[in-house]
């Protein structure tokens, strides 16, 4: 659990809290899901990903960039066929 993850996930609970709203609103205030929400509130040790932190920022009223954000993550999914080839 790094310090970054533990303040995103204070801050997130409190404004909540000082809001009156559920996971449910501010799921819907930050346009991300309920999970991701509960995950970073709960501080399982993962930054978010770029989206997701630059919501959080917003919601928080924090400067953008303040939310360290995971790199992209390499996928070990090949890439879709080149379609242009499709009917030749």
């Amino acid at each position: 659990m790094s310090d970054e993850s533990k303040r995103l996930a204070k801050a997130l609970v409190e404004f909540r809290e000082a809001e009156g709203i559920s996971v449910r609103e501010l799921a819907y205030r930050t346009q991300l899901s309920q999970a991701t929400v509960r995950l970073h509130e709960s501080d399982h040790g993962r930054p978010p990903v770029p989206f997701a932190a630059r919501r959080f920022e917003e919601v928080l009223g924090w400067a953008p960039g303040s939310i360290p954000a995971a790199s992209a993550e390499p996928t070990d999914r090949e890439p879709p066929p080149d379609s242009s080839a499709v009917g030749e």
